[in-house]
């Protein structure tokens, strides 16, 4: 059984997110969701809220496990015995990102290989940066995130339905 990793912040989850994670679904036997900790990072939901959003989301999936982490991704793949990564490109600027990221990742561990998935079309332009800004100005995002996530960005900015 193909395990494959899909490492993130996942701060907060997107339907972008979700679509590379439902297609992951059908190629692999198993994805490894990794909700990556980064203490120099400053994150909008905490990693409990990200776990449990994340969870509830996928658990219609029999195949999708989620992890948290806070070390370094190749560590993670050693330690689950698998080193596969998938990467979910919206544009070029996120594919030169990710590109230079699976460099450094195959750098730390030769055994690690990427695999960019493109979003599809339709969630080309979410980013989750972007979608916490609209939320917090009252802007529709219901196309954008799960009803779950709109209305976690919701009590987050105190912005009830």
């Amino acid at each position: 059984m193909q395990k494959v990793i899909f490492p993130g912040s996942f701060d907060p989850v997107t339907n972008g997110h979700l679509n590379v994670i439902d297609r992951a679904t059908k190629l692999f036997g198993k994805v490894e969701v990794v909700i990556s900790v980064n203490p120099q990072k400053k994150y909008m939901f905490s990693v409990e809220e990200r776990f449990d959003m994340m969870e509830k989301l996928t658990a219609h999936y029999n195949n999708v496990h989620i992890s948290v982490w806070d070390k370094l991704i190749v560590d993670f793949a050693k330690k689950i015995n698998t080193f596969l990564i998938i990467r979910g490109v919206r544009s070029l600027n996120d594919f030169a990102y990710e590109f230079e990221l699976s460099l450094m990742n195959r750098g730390l561990d030769h055994r690690i290989e990427t695999l960019f998935m493109p979003t599809d079309s339709k969630y080309s332009l979410l980013k989750s940066s972007a979608i916490k800004d609209l939320a917090y100005f009252g802007g529709n995002i219901s196309k954008m995130v799960p009803p779950l996530v709109e209305e976690a960005l919701k009590a987050k900015f105190n912005r009830g339905s």
